[in-house]
């Protein structure tokens, strides 16, 4: 078979002050035709596994566009035409073809295009025709269309968060595809609308049951794939909210009605699934009152795997204010103040301003004496399902007791060793601020002796019933107790 690939890849929060346009791009992953040659990374391995195993198989990949720019505000319209326009290029020239498989986050928004995954696949799909199976592996936090879901003959989204299982699910898309590509199965799929607006945490009961039992539904009684799409909760769209996804060998009553008992089991456990978040105040109170250390507070509403700036500095002012030490936090996205620390050199003192670059979401710079710790070009973290994250020209600065990550490539906190590779142990910490929702879960959690998570006033604050939606026009929870009242 001759199996044609790409992906275009990054999550649009519509409230983010920070545009995605080509360079976004270009610093994280933009190649055409040789990602699969490169280093595992965000946006390059489902890509890596399709071709890994289609040639294994003896069959023919025709790798296109793969295109992955960290999570920030609405990609530029021309931006996303670009690399729409080389894609088709690309199938054009490969036709014909047997199976196409796609990877896109699925909370993608451009300048004139509110779902820019149903619209690239739309695209191919006219391309193809009507016989052509596509598949798509999306991230959970997508907004589930109508397009999407008549475009597509397979979509499937990651099953954990953190998401751990990228790979996995690779895997799952292309073998379902290329089932439906020799007639094996004909492939309908589901969608019910939940009525949520939230973030589930699928580590932690009841959760990790709920995933399992997604997982125990497949491959039975002609049940090929069970997705719960989370949600993306600050994507300005009409599409915004937590779906079921369910295909079925060619039986789409069942796939409803599975979709429908999916989606009610998860409505009935909102008040077990979601997440409490401290105040700045009550949870640095409660990391210096325990007994053990250290506590990871997860700053969430800064993170940049949200959109978010990652420079604020509510957090850092009270733990400055408050004269709190033994700290470790990170990471802050601040070029500048990283520049003057590189120039300055190992072992320098200096005045420097650190954070609220950004504007209100970030509040006010905080003016520490520092004393440069360590300077590293090039610096990574182990991202998620293992791949390379990078950090960029990266800092480590200490001031009063607190240990600081300063760094050039905006990019959430995903594992300690962007911590540690630095020369910081974690271990005599009393309290590590992570900048993050939870992806940073997997690799903390087994060093902290409890995890809490607080609520600032940054780009992707926890307050989901309040969220300034004015393309949304259905009810939710929990801005609304009943939505199917």
């Amino acid at each position: 078979m001759r199996i044609f690939i790409a992906a275009v890849v990054t999550e649009t929060n519509t409230f983010s002050p920070i545009p995605t346009g080509e360079p976004s791009f270009a610093e994280r992953l933009l190649r055409r035709g040789d990602a699969t040659r490169l280093t595992p990374s965000g946006g390059n391995v489902p890509l890596i596994e399709w071709r890994k195993r289609g040639e294994a198989e003896g069959h023919e990949i025709v790798e296109s566009i793969c295109a992955y720019a960290a999570p920030a505000g609405r990609t530029l319209e021309a931006t996303y035409e670009k690399f729409k326009t080389a894609i088709l290029e690309d199938l054009r020239a490969a036709m014909p073809v047997d199976a196409v498989l796609l990877f896109m986050h699925g909370a993608m928004v451009a300048h004139g295009y509110d779902d820019c995954e149903g619209d690239m696949a739309a695209a191919i799909r006219g391309v193809t025709g009507p016989k052509v199976p596509i598949g798509m592996e999306l991230d959970l936090h997508c907004h589930l269309t109508e397009t999407m879901r008549t475009a597509c003959d397979v979509i499937i989204t990651y099953k954990e968060y953190p998401h751990i299982d990228g790979a996995l699910r690779a895997h799952e898309v292309y073998a379902l595809t290329l089932a439906a590509a020799r007639g094996e199965i004909r492939p309908v799929m589901a969608f019910h609308d939940c009525r949520m607006i939230d973030m589930w945490r699928t580590p932690v009961e009841p959760m990790k049951s709920f995933v399992a039992k997604m997982a125990a539904c497949e491959g039975k009684d002609g049940v090929l794939s069970v997705s719960f799409g989370h949600g993306f909760p600050w994507g300005d769209v009409a599409d915004v909210g937590a779906k079921m996804i369910v295909i079925t060998d060619n039986d789409e009553p069942k796939a409803k009605r599975i979709a429908a008992d999916f989606a009610n089991e998860i409505f009935a456990l909102r008040d077990q699934t979601h997440t409490a978040h401290d105040s700045v105040e009550k949870g640095i109170d409660f990391a210096v009152s325990a007994n053990q250390g250290p506590i990871v507070l997860a700053e969430v509403a800064d993170n940049a795997g949200g959109g978010a700036p990652s420079d604020s500095t509510f957090v850092l002012r009270r733990l400055v204010d408050r004269g709190i030490r033994d700290v470790a936090i990170g990471y802050f996205w601040d070029p500048i103040a990283v520049r003057f620390c590189a120039e300055a050199g190992e072992g320098a003192e200096l005045s420097l301003r650190i954070g609220g670059k950004c504007g209100p979401v970030s509040g006010d710079p905080v003016d520490l004496t520092v004393r440069v710790r360590r300077v590293v070009d090039g610096h990574t973290q182990t991202g998620l399902s293992g791949a390379t994250s990078a950090m960029g020209l990266t800092v480590w600065v200490e001031a009063q007791g607190i240990d600081i990550v300063l760094n050039t490539t905006r990019t959430q906190v995903f594992h300690p060793d962007g911590f540690t590779k630095l020369g910081i142990d974690l271990a005599t910490k009393k309290i590590i601020v992570v900048k993050s929702t939870q992806h940073f879960y997997a690799g903390f959690a087994p060093i902290a002796a409890d995890v809490r998570y607080i609520a600032t006033a940054g780009s992707i604050a926890p307050n989901f019933e309040s969220i300034p939606y004015t393309k949304l026009t259905k009810p939710y929870w929990p801005k609304v107790a009943n939505p199917f009242a």
